[in-house]
């Protein structure tokens, strides 16, 4: 069960914290796995060079996965572009930056949407997946920065929110040809944030302890299976209970 075995999956942001593990995961159960991703130390065979707020990087992208492997199974929006002032607080937020945030983040997703989803229809059949976050569905709990320089930028509510009102949009515009579209909205993923943040964090949400990338990437892997094939337009939830208080 739960196979995604010969399945060719494109996942950008490749090189990152949930990158890497997708990558790794999705490659050891058999599929062809194409990291996607701006920048790569020592490029592989099966890594391509993509750029998601470029339209050009994209649709040349896109086209060389489809000349090489002739498909498409799967697809992760899973790069994560930012400014270098990304986390400022609101007040201290250039309208610039939050416009250009906006741009890379939000229309970058939806740039790969319209033209890997277009693939995906030629094909009659793929698995989209938008990753989000809880951020996108409620807003913050500023406590939980207490005691840091940390906050959630104001940029990244409205980016994850936009994002899960198109996954609804693309899965009801592509349902009639076979072509599903998704959102995963992980909680809070531990990457070495300061401890007091951490300890917030942990004593707010129900399971008592950050995510892990493999707990997101396992969500992710369900809705690239075939048993997910009835899964449309969903946001699977993966928060260890944030959102069920």
């Amino acid at each position: 069960m739960f196979s995604i075995e010969g399945k060719v999956i494109v996942v950008t942001g490749g090189n990152g914290l949930l990158g890497k593990q997708m990558v790794s995961t999705f490659r050891a159960n058999g599929a062809t796995v194409i990291a996607a991703d701006i920048y790569f130390q020592s490029q592989g065979p099966d890594d391509f060079i993509i750029d998601i707020t470029d339209e050009i990087s994209v649709k040349e992208a896109v086209s060389g996965i489809v000349d090489k492997y002739e498909r498409i199974d799967g697809w992760v929006n899973n790069a994560y572009p930012r400014t270098l002032d990304w986390g400022n607080k609101l007040e201290d937020v250039p309208f610039e930056s939050w416009r250009k945030n906006v741009d890379m983040h939000l229309n970058g997703y939806f740039l790969c949407c319209q033209v890997a989803l277009s693939q995906m229809k030629k094909q009659g059949f793929g698995s989209f997946i938008n990753m989000s976050s809880i951020y996108g569905s409620v807003g913050p709990d500023f406590t939980v920065y207490e005691g840091t320089e940390m906050t959630m930028p104001a940029a990244y509510s409205a980016i994850k929110g936009g994002i899960n009102n198109l996954t609804r949009y693309l899965a009801a515009y592509y349902g009639p040809y076979q072509v599903r579209v998704n959102t995963v909205s992980p909680g809070g993923i531990f990457d070495n944030q300061p401890k007091n943040f951490v300890d917030n964090y942990n004593k707010k949400v129900p399971m008592k302890r950050m995510g892990l990338p493999k707990d997101i990437v396992s969500a992710v892997y369900y809705l690239l299976a075939e048993e997910s094939s009835y899964v449309t337009g969903h946001n699977l939830i993966v928060d260890g209970g944030w959102l069920a208080i």
